[in-house]
């Protein structure tokens, strides 16, 4: 009882510090790219209809001329290990989303619930959900809904990778496991939820390995355990689909992998064997980028790598948009 009640204080200890940091990701300070520039940010929009504050999310616009068929959307996702449901506003604004506003894209940062709220796959669900509603809504905020793709850091990133390599995934299988990736969250059930690309920061990418090989210190306290309400011994394969590698195929849409090599939060090598998968999947025009002092938010949001981002972003775009 006491070991339990200290694993809940410590939980909600690292929620309230990620809530309320304004330039910090989960894992460290992220050192401002410079102020987000927008046009208009339309805040605290529900896109599942009802009052929860963990189904919201902003929209913010690039400064400006509107292109003609609107503005090509990017769906970023923070960073909390899964641990928070309110942290859209942390959500790398001054960094990752500030290159893209400045490059003419509009971005689009929502909550999504915890995993303290529900146990996967309620995070990816919602994370459909976003992608649903920027198509229903394209028209009214002046969105251009043919390419719409995701990014994220940490466990954000894992999501936006998820999302990415779900596309067409209504129901996950593996062995006789099945779970509901796809939901029917919100009221844009008939939209699509498939995207155009990803870009992933420091994600974990292979919950079956989480460590490449290593001995998590404490597997039943782990991140990845709290999400899924039990360890991985005996659970191989849910936990194989809470991994993105697990969905890669030569009809995956690219990817853009980017990790820091002293990263000791998550190891490099989860960015490195999600590229190797992609590559021997096929899949197109996915990029790895490796930081030599990146650590775990630290030192990897440079004006050059941000750029090679966009530059990731703006192919992909030309190529889905042609």
């Amino acid at each position: 009882m006491i070991k339990r009640l200290f694993l809940m204080v410590s939980l909600l200890l690292i929620v309230g510090m990620i809530s309320s940091a304004q330039d910090f990701g989960f894992g460290g300070n992220q050192q401002s790219y410079r102020q987000a520039q927008y046009s208009h940010k339309y805040s605290d929009i529900n896109y599942a209809g009802d009052s929860m504050a963990y189904h919201t999310l902003d929209v913010y616009l690039p400064q400006g001329k509107r292109p003609k068929r609107g503005y090509p959307v990017v769906v970023h996702i923070y960073g909390s290990a899964w641990f928070s449901n309110n942290s859209k506003g942390a959500a790398d604004i001054h960094t990752i989303c500030a290159a893209l506003l400045d490059a003419g894209y509009a971005v689009v940062c929502p909550n999504h619930r915890s995993s303290l709220d529900a146990r996967y796959p309620a995070q990816i669900q919602d994370i459909k959900a976003v992608v649903r509603w920027v198509r229903g809504n394209a028209k009214e905020y002046g969105l251009d809904s043919r390419f719409v793709a995701t990014s994220g850091f940490s466990s954000g990133a894992h999501l936006a990778s998820l999302c990415a390599a779900t596309n067409d995934v209504v129901t996950g299988r593996s062995g006789e496991v099945e779970m509901d990736i796809e939901g029917s969250i919100g009221h844009y059930t008939q939209e699509s939820s498939r995207v155009s690309a990803c870009c992933e920061w420091s994600g974990p990418i292979d919950l079956m390995n989480m460590d490449c090989g290593g001995l998590r210190p404490d597997k039943e306290h782990s991140p990845e355990a709290v999400l899924m309400g039990y360890v991985f011994m005996g659970h191989e394969d849910a936990y194989r689909l809470l991994s993105p590698i697990h969905y890669l195929s030569p009809r995956t849409v690219p990817i853009m992998v980017c990790h820091g090599e002293a990263d000791q939060v998550v190891p490099v090598c989860q960015g490195k064997e999600l590229y190797e998968a992609l590559q021997d999947a096929r899949v197109p025009v996915s990029r790895l980028l490796l930081q030599p002092e990146g650590g775990h938010g630290f030192n990897m949001y440079s004006e050059e790598n941000l750029r090679e981002m966009v530059t990731f972003f703006d192919k992909a775009r030309r190529k889905r948009c042609k």
